[in-house]
């Protein structure tokens, strides 16, 4: 009988990856059809910006230079904010807002592993989870002694500030800040794609969740995602920093896990900013998504607004400068 039994579970496990491998073979990248709607990159490509912040190296643990803007304040006891990108992006988004808040922090604007311009793999990462242990280190190597830390993000940026929080180095934090984060793709608060954003690879995303299963990584550098860049960006002066499609580790590590309201319950005290307008989630969602595993949430939806334009909005600056006052 132990014998039929064990014979049976190898029968099964062998159909299992069969099935699984055949979903990831069956579906590859490719030109990506136009699409109606998507993100505004009116204000992202906007010419009349003053020339960005230098960028420096941090080394990372496995010796990875992670290039940062830095934006520092003039205050002494000013707390250290780091603020993370959104998905094809880089840290350039935020030069603006971190010009803006570094008279009451110390900002710090990574652009994180597989993006930007020196990216080491573009859109790919070594494991799930690095984005965070990179993040620790980058706390760990600019924390002054005694200094607050204040971790945001911008969409995915966002749902990376609420996976770290839910994981190993959570404890790292004193605050966070919140724009239109990425929560998970059957949050209620998601459009459906990300409001014609993202282009997933269903079939491959699910036959690489059943390998991951069974402890199975070998193939979790293929591609699952692509972005609808448009040609405006890629064909202008940033277009080789744009970053189209991510592979499975590195989209995983870049949002909350599967139970993201565990993740989101994990946050310390946060700032929620939205715009009414988005065109990626649905702006009036968030607060009864969290608010019923967190109460540590303040939340501010910002009329008219878009998923881009929400990060240079004045009113997100001064809602970011208050919360700062009250950490």
């Amino acid at each position: 009988m132990f014998f039929k039994i064990l014979s049976f579970a190898a029968i099964s496990l062998c159909i299992t990856l069969v099935i699984a491998v055949g979903l990831i073979l069956s579906q590859r990248p490719g030109p990506l059809k136009p699409v109606e709607g998507g993100l505004n990159f009116d204000q992202t490509l906007a010419t009349d910006r003053v020339a960005p912040a230098a960028q420096e190296a941090v080394k990372m643990r496995d010796g990875f230079d992670l290039h940062v803007r830095r934006y520092d304040a003039d205050q002494p006891d000013a707390p250290l904010l780091v603020l993370l990108h959104g998905s094809g992006w880089h840290g350039l988004q935020f030069d603006s807002l971190a010009r803006q808040l570094s008279a009451q922090a110390d900002v710090l604007v990574p652009d994180l592993r597989g993006h930007g311009a020196k990216p080491g793999r573009r859109g790919d990462v070594d494991y799930i989870g690095q984005f965070e242990d990179d993040l620790a280190d980058l706390i760990t190597a600019e924390r002054k002694a005694g200094q607050k830390v204040i971790l945001g993000g911008h969409s995915s940026g966002g749902g990376l500030v609420v996976r770290f929080a839910g994981g190993a180095h959570g404890a790292l934090l004193d605050g966070a800040v919140l724009l239109a984060p990425f929560l998970k793709h059957n949050a209620p608060t998601t459009r459906p794609n990300s409001g014609g954003w993202a282009e997933p690879l269903l079939r491959r995303i699910i036959g690489l969740s059943m390998l991951n299963t069974f402890g199975i990584t070998a193939l979790n550098h293929l591609t699952i995602i692509q972005f609808h860049m448009p040609a405006a960006v890629l064909n202008g002066p940033l277009g080789d920093t744009a970053t189209t499609a991510y592979s499975y580790r590195l989209n995983t590590s870049f949002a909350p896990r599967s139970d993201y309201l565990k993740d989101a319950a994990a946050l310390p005290p946060f700032l929620l900013i939205a715009g009414s307008a988005d065109e990626a989630f649905f702006a009036d969602q968030y607060e009864p998504t969290l608010a019923g595993s967190t109460q540590k949430g303040s939340y501010e939806i910002v009329p008219d607004l878009g998923h881009l334009d929400i990060v240079d909005a004045p009113q997100t600056a001064k809602a970011i400068k208050e919360f700062l006052n009250d950490i």
